[in-house]
Order: C-alpha cells, then sequence, then structure tokens
C-alpha cells in the first residue's frame, strides 16, 4: 500500500471514529450543563476539538482532491461526493449551531439539534469509512 493509500485510510477512519465518539459522547453531553457553564465549557471545548478536527479534515480534502484528479474511478467519484457532502454540511448547518452556543440566550433546543442532526454526519463519515476500508482491502 502506498502513502497516499494508508493516509487516506487513516484519515476516513480516525475521522469516523472521532464523529462517533462526538455523537455518542460530547453532543449528548451538553445536555447536563447549565447555560452558563455550557456557554463557558464549549468555548474550551471548540479550539480544542477544532485543532483535532481542522487538520484531518484539511488534509482528508487535499487526499480526495489529488485522488479525483490523479485517477477518477467509482471509488474517487463517490468519496468525493461524500467529503465535499461533509464540508457542506459541517459550516452550513453545524458551524452556525455551534456559533448559537456561544451566546448565553441561545435556545434550549440547540443542543438537541445537534445531537439529532449529527446523525447525518455520522452516518456519512461512517459509510465514506467503509468505502475505503473496501476499496484498499479489495484492490
Amino acid at each position: 500500500m502506498d502513502l497516499i493509500s494508508v493516509l487516506r485510510l487513516s484519515l476516513d477512519v480516525g475521522l469516523c471514529v472521532l464523529i462517533w465518539m462526538v455523537q455518542l459522547t460530547v453532543y449528548p453531553a451538553f445536555a447536563h450543563f447549565r447555560k452558563e457553564d455550557l456557554v463557558r465549557w464549549h468555548k474550551k471545548y471548540t479550539l480544542g476539538i477544532t485543532l483535532v478536527v481542522a487538520p484531518l479534515m484539511i488534509g482528508q480534502l487535499c487526499l480526495v482532491t489529488y485522488q479525483i484528479f490523479d485517477m477518477i474511478t467509482m471509488y474517487t467519484i463517490i468519496s468525493a461526493i461524500l467529503v465535499f457532502a461533509l464540508w457542506l454540511i459541517t459550516f452550513t448547518m453545524f458551524v452556525p449551531l455551534h456559533k448559537e452556543l456561544e451566546n448565553i440566550r441561545f435556545r434550549e433546543s440547540v443542543p438537541v439539534k445537534l445531537v439529532k442532526r449529527n446523525w447525518l454526519r455520522t452516518a456519512l463519515w461512517t459509510a465514506l469509512a467503509i468505502l475505503t476500508i473496501t476499496h484498499y482491502t479489495i484492490t
């Protein structure tokens, strides 16, 4: 397996594991904070999670872009669609919800929305990880 394949497999599986941790542990924990405490803790959380997630997502985007230009296959097309969809969903749906949590006047429904809506990203990153694992173990 070449370096690009190892990196791609590592990033796709790593982001899949990370989103499951967020979905099952981090977002549900938001419901256990008082508003003031959640606003204060959320600022620390978003900084920390951004330092972990941003390089992984940027790396994944760079690799999928490289692969789509290097060789167009069904795998590269489907994985590019999934990665671009994840970026779109993250920045149009989740960044605004997280921004809302930075304000003490956020609506009580925001943490619940994060959990419910994040199932979409969880499903997409899981599908991408399965696709990548399948692709690299069959070829």
